[in-house]
């Protein structure tokens, strides 16, 4: 069965499910969860700032970002550690939400990836786009989706 999971999260109220629901699975089936935040990538150069305010730009985006990774993972770790069920927190930076996904999972060893979805229909996922979408179509794990 499956050991080890990978959970994506962010701050909203699908992430508070997928660390709910992926605890109690990983505490039925004795697995680890890697708990996994991809923030957004450094700002593009170019964009009305000079070098030093740029790398200004860029140093607060990384703390920024950085600091919201660790209250996220930090809080899924704690469910996880009330719960008895081993946990590390990891974050990645990229424009591609679904590739830092999968990378992470591959870097980690992950043998099943458990994602949520807002369960929109066909043209929502046209419009709004879906990372669960994208992972399923890319992944070579099993990915499972809670609705």
């Amino acid at each position: 069965m499956y050991r080890h999971l990978l959970v994506p999260v962010d701050d909203s109220e699908l992430s508070d499910r997928a660390m709910s629901d992926s605890v109690a699975l990983a505490r039925r089936l004795h697995a680890r969860i890697t708990g996994f935040v991809a923030e957004p990538a450094t700002p593009a150069a170019g964009t009305g700032y000079g070098a030093v305010a740029y790398t200004r730009a860029m140093k607060a985006h990384d703390a920024r970002t950085a600091e919201h990774a660790r209250a996220v993972l930090g809080r899924f770790e704690q469910r996880a550690k009330d719960a008895g069920v081993p946990f590390e927190g990891v974050y990645g930076r990229g424009d591609e939400v679904d590739v830092a996904i999968l990378e992470a999972a591959r870097e980690k060893s992950c043998d099943l990836i458990v994602m949520c979805s807002h369960g929109r229909s066909t043209l929502g996922d046209l419009l709004f786009g879906s990372h669960t979408r994208d992972v399923l179509a890319r992944s070579e794990l099993p990915l499972l989706v809670l609705h």
